[in-house]
């Protein structure tokens, strides 16, 4: 939403201090997301006077001119307009000069004459729609002044962040009554003022008389309200009306279609104009039918597009045909364009959320969808409607006739809500004044009376808040219009308790402690997602559930809620990747999301995901740079494993079948106590292709839900050794289908209590020394009694046993 402060000043006081404004606007709820000032736009842009206007000598149509333009000398330009001429003053867009749309004036040749800036239409400088020629200023018009002291568009206008709850403040009068409520001060409301001028416009033969309107589902359209304005003239607008709706972010088109934008700006309600001769019928009537769209049924919208329509969505019809989208865009067939004589008025209020399923699943969002989808009062639809005729007839010079059709099946009326000021400043923590809360809830529209007693008041919300619902809702708009900053902050009430972190949360903690101990840095990744991320990453969906699909999604690359932290985290590395970085090592704890089949509601799982690409340091003259593999990813997980106290955590390697996201070879999954709980491995290229980022890359994935009933907060004391251990190096030679983890498993399992530890250091391949398809695996293993001292046939007995065992197993060979 764009507010010019020029025109907010109409309404109510401006602040001085912007900085000060602005900062005042986002503490109350309403974030400042831009702040521009309308006349930089114009720099380089002055008034010039044409001295001279030759025919081009090499085209029938341009003529070249020579300009002053206040400068010590004239400059020569170009100039194809069919007006421009002799003694006349236009605007001119000097070397330099950026007009809007970011066209910037440089010095150029035209059928080889050389010119240097461009004399300007309206249009050319947005502040109108008329491109039929230059635009001639009056002659006492200074020369060299800046054109935009001589239109006074010296302005600033704030792009506001609305947020979905606040329909009321996506209007100028809207914005007025916040401000006025901020500062406490004054707000002039000018609807009484613009539905006055009605009475001077109206004549001729009642609308009643030749235009009806009807309503089969009154859910879709609540209120419907149609006036006709005849003897309509279209053509440009005055400058005062162009300059506004350009301020509020428009593009000035005509007369008609700048009142109907002017009148969304200034209250909030959607017009939309046809022209009336394209909706008659034979007899001269025009039967206007608002209903639900057919399947299939096709509309070309004011933006030259065919739409196939759904019986979801609203229609704006005739008789014969659907004429406009209702709530979204009119339709061409029945726009106002320069022939147009008599206008047909709408203004009507429709579902809000059907409103925002068809601007959607169309992509079709207008100012008018922002609005409806939002809520927009059906109690101001016909007054508005009085104000909006009226302007419409004075700046075309046309006359409205007498009444109004006006359909109303669902009126809003809005509930009493009490507002008990004890339990408010007991809930806030601060004594706020009941005159203030009186005050506040007055300026914001609130009917406010004497309640059951004298600490409670009765408040009766207005219809243009519709967020304004329970008691709770009000001393929200109490307090932030008071100030939170003003609260004293104090410690929450408690005797005799003490605060702690529950296990859960304990071991969240070590998890994000170990990790970033690990080199890795904390992330956050959308939790929507694109419908084809799942097949990008090759995982299988059979295995991960139904996808939740979006009914209302912000665009149709964030459809689905994510099923995997993954996809996130490989664009993350892209885009790093793509801005020269490098080292990458990122992990996210967040949400997953799958529906079972045959239910509605969703589930959610936690994950903990990471990924790490390039290297842990960069190369230095010492050392190389060691890119990451597997084994790193392993070791994190590892890391993670001894902090949260995993039992029996294994690496159980994964097949290509198993595991298709990840490089074949390099895949394992992680298991603790007996149970899965995720898995870890290098990325596949052509999943890292899909994505957009470079491989190698290491990535995995947990149950984070898993690791948190396995961790171990309480560890088991162990005393510290008193006896010395023994430790034998074997060698073992093996087929190369033995892995190490059957290796450890089997001597775990054959050492018994007096095997203390087991750690692999050196595997030794060779055909002629070791065999063909085999390899040697040296293990040192600790032996270790806790109360006594091993003897040395203590010690070879239970090696023997292990090495028998290991023989049997796995058809090991000793290596001497």
């Amino acid at each position: 939403m764009k507010v010019s402060l020029k025109w907010l000043s109409d309404y109510t006081a401006v602040p001085g201090d912007l900085k000060a404004f602005c900062d005042k606007l986002d503490l109350t709820g309403t974030g400042v997301e831009g702040v521009e000032t309308l006349g930089e736009a114009f720099d380089g842009v002055v008034v010039g006077e044409v001295l001279t206007c030759e025919p081009h000598p090499d085209s029938d149509h341009m003529h070249v001119v020579t300009v002053n333009v206040g400068a010590e000398e004239p400059v020569q330009i170009v100039c194809g307009a069919p007006n421009i001429a002799a003694d006349i003053k236009v605007p001119v867009a000097c070397v330099g000069a950026v007009l809007p749309g970011d066209f910037k004036i440089k010095k150029s040749k035209l059928r080889g004459v050389v010119s240097l800036g461009m004399c300007c239409s309206q249009r050319e400088l947005g502040l109108g729609s008329d491109h039929s020629g230059i635009w001639i200023l009056p002659d006492e018009t200074p020369v060299g002044t800046p054109i935009a002291d001589i239109i006074g568009s010296g302005d600033t206008v704030l792009d506001l962040e609305i947020t979905p709850n606040r329909p009321d403040c996506l209007s100028m009068v809207g914005m007025a009554r916040e401000v006025g409520a901020m500062y406490q001060q004054p707000v002039h409301y000018p609807l009484a003022d613009d539905v006055a001028k009605l009475a001077d416009l109206t004549e001729g033969e009642d609308v009643a008389a030749t235009v009806s309107v009807e309503i089969p589902e009154a859910t879709r359209c609540p209120r419907y309200t149609a006036r006709v304005i005849d003897n309509v003239k279209v053509g440009p607008s005055p400058d005062w009306l162009a300059e506004r709706v350009s301020a509020a972010g428009g593009r000035p088109i005509n007369n008609v279609v700048d009142v109907t934008n002017y009148i969304l700006y200034l209250y909030g309600q959607p017009l939309h104009a046809f022209d009336y001769d394209t909706l008659k019928a034979e007899d001269g009537s025009v039967s206007v039918i608002v209903r639900a769209a057919e399947d299939g049924e096709k509309l070309t919208t004011l933006d030259g597009e065919e739409r196939e329509l759904t019986s979801d969505m609203t229609v704006i019809a005739t008789p014969e045909r659907a004429v406009a989208l209702a709530g979204v865009m009119g339709g061409l067939d029945t726009e106002v364009t320069e022939g147009t004589t008599t206008v047909l008025l709408e203004s009507a209020t429709f579902e809000h959320g059907r409103t925002s399923r068809t601007s959607r699943n169309l992509g079709l969002i207008s100012e008018a969808s922002m609005r409806y989808e939002r809520r927009v009062d059906d109690n101001l639809c016909e007054v508005v409607s009085q104000a909006a005729a009226a302007l419409l007839a004075e700046v075309s010079g046309g006359t409205v006739r007498p009444g109004v059709v006006d359909v109303y099946p669902l009126p809003t009326e809005a509930a009493p809500l009490p507002f008990r000021i004890p339990r408010f400043n007991a809930m806030m923590g601060a004594e706020i004044p009941a005159e203030f809360v009186r005050d506040i809830l007055v300026r914001l529209g609130c009917a406010v009376s004497a309640g059951e007693n004298e600490d409670t008041l009765q408040v009766l919300p207005p219809t243009f808040r519709p967020d304004l619902e329970r008691e709770i809702d009000l001393y929200e708009e109490v307090l932030r219009l008071w100030g939170m900053d003003r609260i004293e902050p104090t410690l929450p009430g408690g005797r005799k308790r003490v605060g702690t972190r529950t296990d859960e949360q304990q071991t969240r903690r070590l998890v994000n402690d170990t990790l970033r101990a690990s080199g890795m840095n904390e992330t956050m990744t959308y939790s929507f997602a694109e419908p084809g991320d799942i097949e990008r990453l090759r995982l299988p969906a059979e295995g991960l559930g139904q996808a939740v699909e979006l009914l209302n999604p912000l665009n149709a690359d964030q459809s689905v809620m994510r099923q995997s932290i993954i996809p996130g985290l490989l664009r993350s590395v892209a885009y790093n990747q793509s801005r020269g970085v490098k080292n990458i090592q990122l992990y996210e704890i967040g949400t997953v999301f799958f529906a079972a089949e045959g239910r509605k509601k969703a589930k959610e799982r936690q994950r903990l995901a990471g990924v790490l690409a390039g290297a842990m340091d960069e190369a230095a003259w010492n050392r190389p740079a060691v890119p990451f593999d597997f084994f790193d990813g392993k070791g994190v997980l590892e890391n993670l494993a001894r902090e949260l106290a995993l039992p029996k955590v294994r690496f159980r390697a994964l097949t290509a079948e198993e595991a298709p996201q990840l490089q074949p070879g390099r895949a394992a999954e992680m298991m603790a106590n007996g149970a899965v709980v995720g898995w870890v491995g290098e990325i596949h290229p052509l999943v890292a292709e899909a994505f957009g980022a470079q491989a190698p890359i290491v990535a995995f994935e947990l149950d984070l839900d898993a690791l948190v009933r396995a961790a171990q907060p309480a560890r088991p004391y162990v005393d510290v050794p008193t006896f010395p251990a023994v430790t034998v190096d074997q060698a073992f030679v093996v087929g190369e289908d033995v892995s190490h983890e059957k290796m450890m498993q089997v001597m775990t399992s054959a050492g018994g209590k007096l095997l203390e530890g087991v750690a692999l250091f050196d595997v030794y391949r060779d055909d002629e020394r070791v065999g063909v398809g085999k390899k040697s695996m040296a293990y040192s293993l600790t032996y270790r009694a806790a109360d006594r001292t091993l003897t040395s046939e203590e010690v070879e007995k239970a090696h023997g046993k292990l090495v028998t065992k290991v023989e049997k197993a796995t058809g090991a060979e000793v290596r001497g």
